[in-house]
Order: C-alpha cells, then structure tokens, then sequence
C-alpha cells in the first residue's frame, strides 16, 4: 500500500467557477491531476485530499463533484477546507460518500499499519492579517485536533506510522512553533499533510521536516498538479 496526497482539487460541475482565471497553472488541470492519478495509484493505495474539495454551497452540488472521482483509483480520505461551505455535519457528508471514500473530522482512521487523523485547523500566530478573532479560532481549533490525535492513540497500533491531514498549513512563513506543531510532536506524528496556499508569491517549501516531523505541501498548483507521495 502507498499513500498519496493532493489538495485544493476546488471542484465545479455544477458551479460556474473556472479555476484558470488563478493563472496557467490552473488550466487544464483536473485532466492532469487524473492523468496523474491513474497512472500512480492502485486500488489499494491511498489517496489524502487536504480539503476545499469543491466550490459546491450545498451537499447535493457537492455531492455531484465527488461523484467526479469515483473512477479514480485507490481509497480516498478527505478532510474539510476552508472553502467547503456544503461540508455541514460529519454524519450528513459521510451518508453521501460512494464506497472507498472516508471523511474526516475531529477524529481518525486506520489502514494497514497506518492511522490517519484529521482536523481542519486554522491560521495562526505571525500569518498575515492575523487577528483576536483568529485567535479564537486558532484555539478552537487546537482543541478539535487534540480530539483527533486522542481517537488515534485509542487505536493505533505498535508499529502504525501516525499521519495528520489537516488543511491550513501548521507554522507561519518564519516556520515558527505553535500550538498544533507542539501537538503533532507530543503525539508522535510521523507525517502531516495540508494545502491552502495558492499562487506564484507562496514562500514556502514542498517537504519540511522539522523537529522529526514531515510537513508536506500539497495545494495542487504548487505541486504541479500531481499526488505527492508521502514516505513512510
């Protein structure tokens, strides 16, 4: 089994939003993204979707643009972005998944040796325009990933590797400490992968390893539109 990851998909077959008005980058490329895909990943890997999966409102849109991958190989695991205002209620998005895709949320799951937990997450402190309400959220969202990463220890394994999909990067461009980097090494997490950031001026690195933890930038644009696989 290999795991694969990928994020920012910012699916729209039923929305009128063209992502190649971000740039040439964006042009053409979901076809690349599949092409890519199919060409890596057996049915038995794993494929990490690091959130705004679709531009979709409501869960009968989005429901439509994740219908869009079933033909994709591999098990699909999604965690929510930003930008997935369908996503309303775990229990409400996992009854429309087809079979071989899992969603994550506050909580984790486990595949042959490797347990996967996921949060959403959140700017933080020396991110741009950083503000007191960010900070509520920030720590907010501390605490959904504390939750996840005490779901994964319940059923992680002797010898599991332990990976975090989240989707606002963990540390702000200076890769400074923070709370949810404090916690991805008092747990032990091997790898995390996230996305979010977009567009020619990201300073910011495809693999960071930092305290012995993997850090994995995944927004599709910045990886070429193509899965990155992560090593265990």
């Amino acid at each position: 089994m290999k795991i694969f990851a990928i994020s920012d998909l910012h699916l729209s077959t039923n929305t009128n939003k063209p992502m190649d008005v971000f740039g040439g980058n964006w042009v053409g490329y979901m076809d690349k993204i599949r092409a890519d895909w199919q060409e890596k990943v057996s049915d038995d890997d794993l494929v990490l979707i690091g959130g705004d999966i679709s531009w979709a409102m409501n869960l009968e849109d989005a429901q439509k643009d994740i219908q869009s991958l079933v033909d994709l190989k591999g098990k699909k695991i999604f965690i929510k972005g930003n930008h997935d205002y369908w996503w309303s209620g775990i229990g409400r998005v996992r009854d429309i998944l087809p079979e071989n895709f899992y969603a994550l949320q506050n909580d984790c799951i486990r595949f042959d040796g490797v347990v996967i937990c996921g949060s959403r997450c959140w700017s933080v402190p020396g991110a741009p325009d950083f503000n007191e309400q960010d900070r509520k959220i920030y720590l907010r969202e501390t605490e959904r990933l504390k939750l996840s990463l005490s779901a994964a220890n319940k059923i992680k394994q002797e010898g599991d590797k332990l990976l975090a999909l989240i989707h606002y990067p963990p540390f702000n461009v200076r890769r400074e400490d923070t709370l949810f980097t404090e916690i991805f090494e008092n747990n032990g997490v091997d790898s995390v992968i996230y996305g979010h950031l977009h567009g020619k001026t990201v300073r910011a690195d495809k693999l960071v390893i930092k305290n012995g933890v993997k850090y994995y930038l995944t927004s599709c644009d910045q990886v070429d539109n193509k899965l990155t696989e992560i090593i265990l």
